[in-house]
């Protein structure tokens, strides 16, 4: 029989399913004889139970069981029958007024998915980066590796602490005189000139000698993550315990044998950072223009969005969100009162442009080819000490081949934009590509 599809909105339909009521009942028998096999109740043998009881016990959750699963089977076929894309789940109740002789009648109210029209793409403007590694980038990441193996040994009584030096102090501070909450501590550690602490605590401990105390003013910024001193103004009394003078190794065939590299050269050193940062730029720069062409998918697309989808979607965010508070130590995370509508623009554009995405690649075959995938985790590997062990590891583990698999055809859904596109080319310096952060 023909499915009768009732439309309500935009996306929303509704469709009546009807369902014999002998074959419910039928069907409920079956189960609770069934069950009535291994059936236990106090004063009677197992499987020995009287249907009555057995009836009287399970009967309303198995007719649950059955409805739900014959609704299930009937909206499905329905779905099919009517060829409708349906997105989410059904919501299903009993069908008010007189039903057919001999059945049950339900309404299913549904979304199905969106017809995705896709623009012309050779009118969207989309800005292509590119970025080299410079000899500069090069020494300062010789630098880092220096700082990472460096040790630190006591400096002279007379000398005061300066950028690089590691102090060690105790203090306390208070607003409007009273102490607050994280604002005291003793033996504290940190490294002068290396950004974790504020810049007005850093300047007034510059300079200063092992035994010396300073009393000092400290603005919090306003959007401080301690949120009861964030904008307050402190008055932090410090004292100085000691302070070391990072000692540096030098760059010579020991250092440099050190990082694993047996030539224990400095050309080979060079070598392989420049490698290793060209890898970095090669995906930085592929991120950023891919953020870009797909930014500029979205500006020839305009489609209604499934709710469905937007909520499922929304509570993803949120659920990351939580997860994200409680990685950091939050407590009961898990309870926090987020407004869900915070993220309903980043799951409404995350909708959209899945949707898109899928359109795009099923209309011009940019799924990712095999080759595609093993390349990609060929050059994920290069990274690692055992390249070999890391591909197999990805090789070994469907979840994590669907996610390279997600990556690659992003790469081939950006290439086709750009291809169509009006492209805008800009090189960056190294360090500007460094200070962003790719989508």
């Amino acid at each position: 029989m023909a499915v009768t599809v009732e439309t309500l909105d935009k996306l929303e339909r509704r469709i009546t399913l009807s369902l014999p009521a002998d074959v419910l009942k039928n069907e409920v028998d079956a189960r609770l004889k069934k069950l009535a096999r291994t059936a236990k109740a106090d004063g009677f043998r197992p499987g020995k139970v009287p249907m009555n009881v057995v009836a009287q016990r399970y009967g309303y959750s198995v007719q649950y069981e059955v409805l739900n699963d014959k609704l299930g089977e009937a909206f499905a076929q329905a779905a099919a029958e009517a060829q409708l894309r349906v997105a989410g789940a059904p919501s299903i109740a009993e069908k008010q007024g007189e039903s057919a002789e001999g059945q049950v009648q339900f309404e299913a109210t549904f979304e199905v998915y969106p017809e995705v029209s896709i623009g012309d793409l050779s009118g969207v403007e989309v800005e292509r980066v590119s970025a080299e590694v410079n000899e500069e980038a090069i020494d300062r990441t010789i630098e880092i590796l220096r700082k990472q193996r460096r040790t630190f040994a006591q400096r002279p009584a007379a000398e005061g602490a300066a950028d690089g030096d590691r102090v060690t102090i105790d203090f306390e501070g208070k607003i409007d005189g009273v102490p607050f909450e994280g604002g005291k501590a003793e033996g504290f550690q940190f490294l002068v000139g290396e950004g974790q602490m504020l810049e007005a605590f850093e300047k007034a401990v510059r300079g200063m000698k092992a035994g010396e105390s300073k009393t000092f003013p400290l603005k919090f910024p306003d959007d401080y993550h301690g949120k009861d001193v964030a904008g307050k103004e402190a008055d932090f009394l410090v004292t100085v315990k000691k302070i070391e003078a990072q000692q540096l190794p030098e760059v010579n065939e020991d250092f440099i044998k050190g990082l694993g590299l047996a030539d224990g050269s400095l050309d080979a050193l060079r070598a392989d950072i420049k490698k290793n940062l060209a890898r970095e730029v090669k995906f930085r720069v592929a991120a950023r223009n891919k953020a870009a062409a797909l930014e500029g998918l979205l500006t020839v697309v305009n489609f209604d969005l499934p709710k469905a989808l937007i909520d499922s979607e929304t509570e993803r965010l949120l659920e990351g969100a939580r997860a994200d508070l409680k990685a950091r130590g939050i407590k009961d995370a898990d309870k926090a009162p987020i407004p869900a509508e915070m993220f309903k623009p980043q799951a409404e554009r995350r909708v959209r442009l899945g949707l898109t995405v899928a359109e795009l690649v099923k209309a011009n075959n940019l799924q990712a080819k095999p080759e595609q995938l093993q390349a990609h985790i060929e050059e994920l590997s290069q990274s690692y000490e055992q390249p070999a062990q890391v591909v197999a590891w990805y090789m070994s583990d469907r979840q994590r081949m669907a996610e390279v698999e997600a990556v690659v055809i992003e790469s081939n859904v950006a290439d086709f934009i750009l291809s169509k596109a009006k492209v805008t080319d800009k090189a960056l310096s190294f360090e500007e590509l460094m200070g962003q952060q790719g989508a």
